[in-house]
């Protein structure tokens, strides 16, 4: 209730700094503000199903009315309140470049730094802020001091560029890479647990673990993992890129070393926003991707000598973080699992249709891969487009196929009415 009565302020005050008329001061604005206004004490899980609050939600963004997007997997849109924050910054910067950027606006990032690690609960000097979650594991990956023969354990549902990135260093180093493949998807912690702790050896220096994986959706036990690594002194590395801002953790609960995250995903920052977490005494020994003056120094912002970036990117992220602290990390995680029970109830009586998700709420939030028995993947997905307009994506990796579907909380049960039309049409002979 506090965070959401500290946004409220934020708006306010952020909406006088606009030279143009902003979101906060249009009806759709005051409409919202009224409503979390009211809203304050609503339980999460009764307010997962009020859609007069979720549809004044829809209104703070400014996404297609012609095209249903459920592929929210991939990169999330902004609210309006950042859009409008951008738009400022750009302007402002463009008045006297290296006066408003390196003068102004780089004093700006103390303040982001210290207010992103109270949300992530860590302390600011163990945050960094960068572009996006490859940039940020990929410091950890090329930084860490591995010799030929150390051992890294990893599973082939990573993340694509984590992978090239593991591969390129252990071409380039003889590190070598121990493959797991755990059984998806899957609501036996103690199994996924156990196919990674038989693959650790003498030789096992750092494990990588998706928190949430990409392609499905399954929310791996990072933390019960992290913790037998941990017994064996084993450092831990998580991709945080889909689980950050949509499911409700800290960093420290996952009991990692280094962790890394695109703040342009579930937390509707800008695009090509992100972060980096590095445990306070880990930060020393570990190399900065683009060099700094001091490659061994204990400051975090040696992460951050990036040469000149976008100001305006980096500064929008408050309001993102604003805009995610009004709506609360419980309630969006309880109304994307709502709207994950909507869709998946509502058509799994249609003949052929299955779950390439384990759909029980600590397994799987927002992403959800839908399979269709003897069809392939893009022919869904196409049909879905040119028949319906609603955009998912298909999905095939290893032996994960499936139409992989993802809301966000601008969808509304009027928009999954439209998808759960659409399937049914579809497997309709």
């Amino acid at each position: 209730m506090s965070d959401r009565r500290y946004f409220l302020r934020q708006l306010v005050a952020a909406s006088g700094l606009l030279a143009a008329p902003s979101f906060v001061s249009s009806k759709e604005g005051e409409t919202l503000l009224d409503l979390l206004n009211d809203r304050a004490d609503t339980p999460a899980a009764i307010l997962a199903a009020d859609e007069d609050y979720w549809y004044a939600i829809q209104q703070s963004y400014t996404t297609s009315t012609s095209i249903l997007n459920l592929n929210n997997g991939g990169v999330c849109p902004q609210p309006r309140i950042v859009q409008d924050a951008m738009e400022r910054y750009n302007r402002l910067c463009n008045e006297a470049p290296s006066y408003y950027m390196w003068q102004v606006l780089d004093m700006g990032r103390e303040p982001l730094r210290a207010e992103l690690a109270h949300f992530a609960g860590c302390e600011p000097g163990e945050l960094a802020i960068n572009r996006n979650a490859s940039e940020a594991l990929e410091t950890v990956i090329f930084g860490l001091r591995l010799q030929a023969g150390d051992e890294v354990v990893l599973s082939r549902y990573d993340y694509p560029n984590m992978i090239n990135a593991w591969k390129q260093r252990a071409m380039r180093d003889g590190i070598v890479l121990k493959w797991v493949e755990p059984a998806l998807p899957s609501a036996d912690t103690d199994a996924l647990t156990e196919t990674y702790v038989n693959a650790f050896s003498d030789r096992t220096k750092i494990v990588h673990l998706t928190h949430m994986i990409n392609w499905n959706g399954q929310i791996l036990p990072v933390s019960q993992i992290a913790s037998q690594a941990k017994q064996r002194g084993i450092e831990v590395l998580v991709d945080g890129a889909h689980s950050f801002a949509h499911i409700d953790y800290k960093i420290p609960d996952l009991n990692c070393d280094y962790f890394g995250s695109s703040l342009h995903k579930w937390l509707g920052a800008p695009f090509g926003s992100g972060l980096l977490y590095v445990r306070k005494d880990k930060i020393s020994k570990l190399y900065p991707l683009l060099a700094a003056p001091d490659p061994e120094s204990s400051d975090i912002r040696k992460f951050e000598s990036l040469g000149t970036r976008s100001f305006p990117i980096e500064h929008a992220i408050a309001q993102a973080l604003n805009f995610q602290l009004a709506i609360g990390t419980v309630r969006k995680q309880q109304r994307l699992q709502y709207l994950k029970e909507y869709w998946t109830s509502g058509i799994e009586a249609v003949p052929g249709i299955g779950f390439g998700t384990n759909l029980k709420p600590a397994n799987s939030c927002a992403l959800c891969l839908l399979t269709v028995d003897n069809k392939k993947p893009e022919e869904i997905s196409t049909a879905l487009f040119h028949k319906y307009k609603i955009h998912t994506v298909a999905i095939s990796w290893e032996n994960i196929s499936g139409i992989r579907i993802t809301p966000n909380v601008y969808t509304v049960t009027r928009d999954l009415d439209r998808l759960i039309t659409a399937i049914t049409q579809l497997q309709t002979p």
